[in-house]
């Protein structure tokens, strides 16, 4: 399908810019895990010059703090992306959605299990799709989307998680867990009996 596209990319990170907003929420989360030294990373299965510029678009230049890991753009063969048809995807990897989640977050887990006597973080994870899917059971605790089928899945599997509707609940949230008001089994706790109350 991106094939079929022939906009240069200069181009087509404009019109974009110009035409999806970000929740908005998502600027006071990562102003205030700045302020409390919490790193925040990007797994998307997008593009990283697309996300980066929807990012700086939203919150400023603070933006190049966030790492992004995601698929990239190349230049095709004998021409340049800001050319028409000069650009093509480079996935991160060969599953199949070009960006098996779960693979960039065990490296983290991994550097602390090999480090026993070095304080883990807790890491949280937020997402709405099947591309989230694989990057579920590899976190403490699972930010779903309200309504998508992640919650769903997170349900049969016995993942940790708690719904969301835009990033001012993370926010909330995650506050409540770094103030040591809520601990991440409360609040995992609490998603799955507001979800099954939803449902009754």
């Amino acid at each position: 399908m991106l094939d079929s596209i022939s906009t240069p990319f200069p181009e087509c990170i404009k019109l974009l810019t110009e035409n999806i907003t970000l929740d908005p929420h998502f600027k006071s989360f990562f102003q205030w895990a700045r302020s409390v030294d919490i790193p925040v990373i990007v797994l998307s299965s997008g593009m990283v010059p697309i996300i980066y510029a929807l990012l700086k678009h939203l919150v400023g230049p603070e933006a190049d703090e966030i790492e992004i890991i995601s698929n990239d753009v190349v230049d095709r063969p004998g021409t340049t992306k800001d050319k028409e048809n000069g650009w093509t995807i480079q996935f991160h990897d060969d599953s199949g959605f070009g960006h098996d989640k779960s693979l960039a977050i065990r490296p983290y887990a991994k550097h602390f299990a090999d480090k026993p006597g070095e304080p883990r973080p807790i890491m949280f994870y937020a997402g709405d799709g099947v591309s989230d899917l694989s990057a579920a059971q590899e976190t403490d605790l699972l930010f779903a989307k309200k309504g998508r089928d992640l919650v769903v899945y997170c349900e049969r599997e016995g993942v940790p998680f708690t719904t969301f509707e835009d990033w001012s609940s993370i926010l909330e949230t995650t506050k409540e867990i770094y103030e040591g008001k809520k601990s991440v089994k409360t609040v995992a706790a609490e998603g799955v009996q507001e979800v099954k109350a939803a449902g009754a």
